[in-house]
């Protein structure tokens, strides 16, 4: 199968289908979308990129391609939350590169022996499962390699590490090793060869729903300055009365509502079965460069507090956009 005889636009129509079947609600993606923006309230960024990566992440090839044993297996019990999933795709040498990564998954008989490992692992200390990116020929790169569902208590995985990180304390980001590990072949989601690009479609997702998930503490962290610097005096009137204040607040704040209006553009047109990959890639390059613009725009305003953790604007400043960063955590 070819990456132009893959119907995009029949798999994201019948996508809600699929997951009523298995326990979901049926609903479009533009719910998730809605959920993510709604988490951007949480006051920490690792539990919504830990929901993100069991719905949007880990689970579209499965859901788009995988057989109905495995959807049963792993979807299922997945969205009902009673198994955590996680992202095997990001290598020590092989972060955005996906192309280069080394992990091999050998067909022996009956199985795929996998040798290799991962880095970056978000939920990697706690996930259940693993929706592996591995290399099962030796063909060119972006034909040799296949999504596996790899059950993590298998034999020869070993999760080496927590990464202790500069930020998102509170999400597990693990170090893992596969060492002679065998997984039934049967656990390979669709074809054979076909995982760099039943990756990149999940990648769509990846890209839209972290951009949502960075709207609303954007929105909010504006909000909280405003308030902050009309309060805040200095040389007997607040500190919002200069028009410098102003103005850049009204700036951040048009960005903002500019990233959001591509956003939505985006996801009216993934519903609807179009390929969005390069609006979905325009909107994750300027939400990761808003958020730093914006937390570090905000910051100045905030003086001296706002090197203190008391205040969101720190946290959001050293911890959040990091979700958004290159090279996020797979």
């Amino acid at each position: 199968m070819s990456a132009k005889s893959v119907n995009i636009g029949r798999f994201r129509r019948y996508l809600p289908n699929v997951y009523r079947e298995y326990g979901g609600m049926g609903l479009d993606f533009s719910y998730s979308i809605a959920i993510a923006e709604e988490l951007g309230n949480i006051h920490c960024g690792g539990i919504p990129m830990a929901i993100g990566v069991q719905a949007d992440m880990a689970t579209p090839a499965l859901t788009r391609f995988g057989s109905d044993e495995l959807k049963r297996r792993f979807l299922a019990p997945t969205i009902a939350g009673d198994l955590v999933a996680c992202l095997g795709v990001s290598e020590t040498g092989a972060g955005s590169d996906v192309a280069s990564i080394k992990t091999k998954a050998v067909k022996k008989g009956d199985d795929y022996i996998i040798n290799g490992g991962k880095m970056w692992i978000t939920n990697g200390c706690q996930a259940d499962w693993m929706c592996l990116l591995a290399n099962t020929s030796d063909g060119p790169p972006h034909k040799n390699k296949s999504l596996i569902c790899l059950p993590m208590k298998t034999p020869g995985v070993h999760v080496a590490k927590k990464i202790d990180k500069m930020g998102m304390k509170s999400s597990d980001t693990a170090q893992i090793f596969f060492e002679d590990v065998r997984v039934p072949n049967k656990h390979l989601i669709g074809e054979e060869g076909m995982g760099f690009i039943y990756q990149m479609l999940q990648f769509q997702e990846e890209r839209m729903w972290g951009v949502a998930n960075v709207l609303t503490p954007m929105e909010n962290l504006i909000g909280e300055t405003v308030k902050y610097t009309s309060e805040r005096k200095i040389f007997s009137q607040p500190l919002l009365s200069n028009q410098v204040v102003h103005f850049r607040l009204a700036e951040l704040s048009t960005e903002v509502e500019l990233l959001r209006s591509l956003l939505y553009r985006t996801i009216g047109l993934y519903i609807e079965g179009n390929d969005v990959t390069r609006l979905a890639s325009m909107a994750k390059l300027k939400a990761g460069r808003l958020a730093r613009e914006l937390s570090d725009s905000c910051l100045q305003f905030w003086g001296g507090m706002g090197f203190t953790n008391e205040v969101r604007i720190s946290r959001f400043y050293s911890k959040k956009m990091l979700t958004l960063n290159p090279s996020t955590e797979h």
